[in-house]
């Protein structure tokens, strides 16, 4: 039976069966188009043949999200859109070797047209096409890694043969993966798909999350992608967020769509933590219940959580190496903070202690000098790390606020701050799971 998500009068969104053709093919097998244009057959009574049109397509052993247009004009416009990449797609994947916790994977292409398998070639091989998809890791459970992928191009079987060519295949993957078991479910499923509407011009997303077999151990991870978040750790106590740039943190912040909002949807009421401001990226933590909160508050306030960050700054900072002892007195009318190097009245002690990384002199084009530092954060004050680094003469590349808008218009847009590592002590009681354990995330400007 069909399984509709969606349906208005220009768009059919379903959700496609794993091993199942998206047309009719030589097999004689039952058919995604054809089932939906029989569902909107009996149901609206239509007469003779149905429109439906078909706009991009899917693996037949993968499952996921599909739209169909149901008018000419919704298929012209849906067309156009995924051409022009404005329609974003994303996958779900089960790895049986984990990678790097982000990659950005660009190959070239060929399809075998006898085998309708794909490979990876040099750039000028015949007929190579140019593959890409930025992917990060969800988390690792028995030997195998939950992926979020992100599709740039659409490529056959690009996806799996990507994967494969880094030593990291698909689970299940009889292609692709010389060790997969005959039998075994390919472990890729289009969770995601976000679209303009080719008529009321609105963004929407659709989902569907995958089930049973190799999914099993992911569950709750899954149904936080398909809410918008990934989760980088969940058990019954906490989950920790991999924050993206564009949401805030907390109901408690003024805005309707949060993380927190999104995740008491998907696994009833959670706790803020802490928080990161809406640009800043990477780690953060909610907790599920109440024992938990007060001890992840207690440890965070006692300095027992070790909380790191990566961010690209313009200058070098010297030394090359410090911690910094400075005085902070909010602004409320102006939403900042005015820094000081000795203690003031009114003002609040940060300590920051960084180091740098690396350093980049700069492009011939006119991108001036940045430097690449890790941050240790002692204490958790508002906009610490960014008016910190300002107040030294090295503002945190992106930043608006307290940075040099001039310069940031010569690099990639965005804040480059991002929580990229949260260290547990190793006697906690409620949150024994996490006993002495790291969580981390790679800062997404390290790879763009």
């Amino acid at each position: 039976m069909l399984k509709v998500i969606y349906e208005d009068n220009h768009l059919l969104v379903c959700e496609k069966p794993v091993n199942m053709p998206v047309q009719a093919d030589a097999t004689g097998d039952p058919d995604l188009l054809t089932e939906a244009k029989e569902y909107i057959k009996q149901k609206y009574n239509k007469p003779g043949d149905v429109y439906l049109g078909l706009v991009h397509r899917l693996d037949r052993p993968v499952g996921g999200v599909m739209v169909f247009a149901r008018t000419s004009k919704a298929a012209a416009r849906l067309t156009d859109a995924i051409k022009a990449r404005r329609v974003r797609k994303r996958y779900a994947a089960v790895l049986t070797r984990c990678p790097a916790p982000y990659g950005h994977l660009v190959n070239h292409i060929v399809k075998d047209e006898i085998t309708h398998s794909a490979r990876l070639v040099s750039e000028d091989t015949p007929g190579a096409q140019t593959a890409k998809l930025d992917y990060s890791v969800v988390c690792e459970k028995h030997d195998l890694a939950l992926v979020d992928v992100d599709l740039q191009t659409g490529r056959h079987h690009q996806i799996r043969a990507q994967f494969a060519g880094i030593g990291c295949p698909l689970y299940g993957d009889q292609r692709y993966n010389p060790a997969a078991k005959p039998g075994q479910q390919i472990a890729l499923h289009a969770y995601s798909l976000t679209l303009e509407h080719p008529t009321l011009h609105e963004s929407m997303t659709f989902t569907s999350i995958p089930h049973g077999a190799s999914w099993s151990s992911f569950d709750e991870e899954l149904k936080a992608l398909a809410s918008g978040i990934r989760v980088s750790y969940v058990d019954e106590n906490v989950i920790a967020v991999n924050k993206s740039a564009d949401i805030a943190c907390a109901i408690a912040d003024g805005a309707e769509d949060t993380i927190e909002a999104r995740l008491d949807c998907a696994f009833g009421s959670v706790l803020p933590v802490h928080r990161l401001d809406v640009p800043t990226t990477g780690l953060v933590l909610f907790a599920r219940n109440e024992r938990a909160y007060e001890e992840l508050s207690a440890l965070i306030r006692g300095r027992a959580i070790k909380k790191y960050y990566h961010t690209r700054v313009f200058g070098v900072p010297e030394p090359r190496e410090a911690t910094l002892r400075l005085y902070a007195e909010k602004d409320a009318d102006k939403s900042t903070v005015r820094v000081f190097d000795t203690p003031t009245p009114a003002g609040k002690e940060m300590l920051t202690v960084y180091r740098v990384l690396s350093t980049d002199r700069g492009s011939r084009g006119g991108a001036p000098a940045t430097s690449l530092i890790e941050i240790e954060l002692k204490t958790g004050r508002t906009h610490q790390i960014r008016a910190s680094l300002a107040h030294i003469g090295c503002p945190v590349v992106g930043d608006d606020k307290y940075g040099d808008r001039v310069k940031n218009k010569l690099m990639p847009k965005g804040l480059q701050l991002c929580a990229v590592r949260i260290v547990f002590p190793g006697d906690m009681q409620v949150l024994s799971n996490l006993n002495g354990k790291t969580l981390e995330a790679a800062a997404p400007f390290e790879w763009n």
